[in-house]
């Protein structure tokens, strides 16, 4: 397969894409295109579930605790599947699961119970797709080229996540033509996945059972990656449903494409400096960055939410990379076993954002007080990080 080190090891060090192997190129581009296609359904899944099902809040909190929580703790499943059968194998499987998960959704409007098993049925592909692209694009680069790899890849699926909730915005009240769309462009990415090159196996590289897939946790960033995911999924899974009525479809997409276009932005920028930050800064700068956005939304109008965005996506840039870079220096497992468990830990947050904030949800709006959810969010950003923090100090996440 293409190298996805250095061309020669003789050779001058090159920065920027120029550096990138066309394997490397086509699975950056991968990542954009499958998060333009997922994000531009995910922000709106709480209205569609609503629309479709005719659930409440509480109940469209479990279904989507449950579908996130198969979405990244199957990461851990998906990483040692991809171990055993090949990470291009197990890219071409998913997109292939993700193009009738499609379908699914585009007849879900007739039989909207096919809704749930699409969502179910994409978020199992996503945790097959996920540590097996992530994996694949760091295969056989040097750890001083993982953080500039690792920045690219979020970069370039961040910008696709940009894109996706203002193309979703145009199709919401009539998705099924998104559907369709959606549908192709995973059936020809199954296609072009098919043609990457299969990668070659370290001889070297010990593959433990699946028993013994959490061998070599990072329990600390494993918990701080927990953490990070329930309180920011807060803001992604909830925020469309507050500010309907209180804010135009439109602009609503257009922030949260701002948002992600500011991370893809961000993240490369900050990277070396949040390499060499303390994980313990880090975490300060960002959960103190969620916390102020939360707040923010509390305002209720254009101007305070974006900014609330503006904010949550500057501690999303540290958090999000400095995890990241902290679960790959502290185990000796490899980075597709690495990104599997960053899944889990990822899943067990996301669906706690679910199940505890469509509760929470659901009592603040039946109460007539719904700022005061996102005031009860800003306090768990405050305290939860220095109760993980003080348990790693004394051993307890060791």
């Amino acid at each position: 397969m293409t190298s996805t080190g250095r061309e020669t090891s003789g050779a001058p060090a090159r920065s920027g894409v120029r550096s990138f192997t066309g394997t490397q190129l086509a699975l950056l581009g991968s990542g954009f295109l499958v998060n333009l296609v997922s994000f531009s359904v995910y922000p709106y899944l709480a209205v569609l579930l609503r629309d479709r099902m005719a659930l409440g809040m509480d109940q469209v909190g479990v279904v989507l605790g449950v579908a996130t929580f198969v979405q990244f703790a199957g990461g851990v499943p998906g990483a040692a599947l991809a171990e055993r059968i090949g990470l291009q194998r197990s890219l071409v499987i998913a997109m292939v699961l993700q193009t009738v998960g499609s379908l699914g959704f585009l007849v879900g409007g007739a039989w909207p119970e096919v809704t749930v098993a699409a969502l179910f049925l994409r978020s199992a592909a996503t945790g097959l797709y996920s540590p097996s692209v992530r994996g694949y694009t760091v295969h056989g680069a040097s750890p001083d080229d993982r953080p500039r790899l690792m920045s690219a890849s979020y970069a370039t699926g961040n910008v696709g996540i940009a894109v996706g909730p203002v193309v979703g915005s145009l199709f919401i009240h009539d998705p099924g033509g998104m559907f369709v769309a959606a549908a192709v462009l995973h059936a020809v990415m199954a296609i072009g996945h098919a043609f990457l090159p299969r990668e070659r196996r370290d001889e070297r590289e010990v593959i433990e059972p699946l028993r013994r897939a959490l061998r070599g946790l990072a329990v600390l960033p494993f918990a701080v990656t927990a953490l990070t995911l329930y309180l920011y999924m807060h803001f992604y899974q909830f925020l469309s449903s507050y500010a309907e009525g209180r804010l135009p479809t439109v602009f609503y997409g257009s922030a949260m494409m701002g948002y992600s276009l500011m991370l893809a932005v961000l993240q490369p920028l900050l990277t070396r400096r949040v390499e060499r930050m303390r994980y313990a800064h880090a975490m300060a700068v960002g959960f103190g960055c969620l916390a102020v956005g939360m707040i923010a939304f509390t305002g209720g109008n254009a101007i305070m939410v974006a900014a609330g965005i503006l904010v949550l996506g500057v501690g999303n840039s540290v958090l999000f990379l400095k995890n990241s870079l902290e679960m790959l220096s502290r185990t000796k497992r490899s980075p597709t076993v690495v990104f599997g468990h960053q899944r889990l830990a990822e899943g067990i947050g996301a669906s706690l954002s679910g199940l505890v904030g469509g509760g929470l949800y659901h009592l603040f709006e039946t109460a007539g007080h719904l700022p005061g959810f996102w005031l009860a969010i800003a306090a768990q950003c405050l305290l939860l990080p220095v109760i993980v923090l003080l348990a790693g100090r004394r051993g307890v996440l060791a």
